[in-house]
């Protein structure tokens, strides 16, 4: 179907801006969830219980506004695209190194991914200042999350 059967409260215009914003923040957060995983599985080190359960609650986190940003775009009647695919192709996260990782560069890795991604999240902010304030509130309110986390990790660099 490529028609929207979701009538939009935004014009055309706006619900394009917009629409580009959440599809740019669903692939961001789906490669965070996944690379976070990834560092998850393969941290070794000293202190490596604390930053694997640390990388646990980065997850969650991703996930739970993964939900929250697909839903808020079927909601303006523009179709979520979380395929592999497309987050291959679109997210902005750094690429993550294979194989094992210790705590140190792992939180570095982490730290970066954060810092790039809350970059993007803050333009899109900007962008929907004038096509969606709703949606600029979600962004808002993401940000706000990853910016905590991104401090958090941060601290353990100090």
């Amino acid at each position: 179907m490529t028609t929207s059967p979701i009538k939009s409260p935004l014009s055309d215009s706006d619900k394009e801006i917009t629409g580009n914003a959440l599809q740019a923040t669903l692939a961001d957060l789906i490669d965070l969830s996944l690379i976070a995983k990834q560092a998850h599985w393969n941290v070794v080190g000293q202190n490596f219980r604390s930053a694997h359960l640390q990388l646990d609650e980065l997850v969650s986190t991703a996930r739970q506004y993964v939900d929250e940003v697909a839903e808020r775009a079927a909601a303006i009647g523009v179709s979520p695209n979380g395929k592999a695919k497309t987050v291959v192709a679109t997210s902005g996260a750094p690429e993550y190194p294979d194989n094992w990782q210790s705590v140190e560069s792992t939180i570095a890795a982490i730290v970066d991914t954060l810092a790039a991604l809350i970059d993007r999240l803050r333009k899109r902010i900007d962008e929907t200042d004038k096509s969606d304030l709703v949606t600029q509130d979600l962004l808002i309110e993401i940000t706000r999350a990853l910016e905590e986390a991104h401090w958090m990790w941060q601290a353990q660099q100090a």
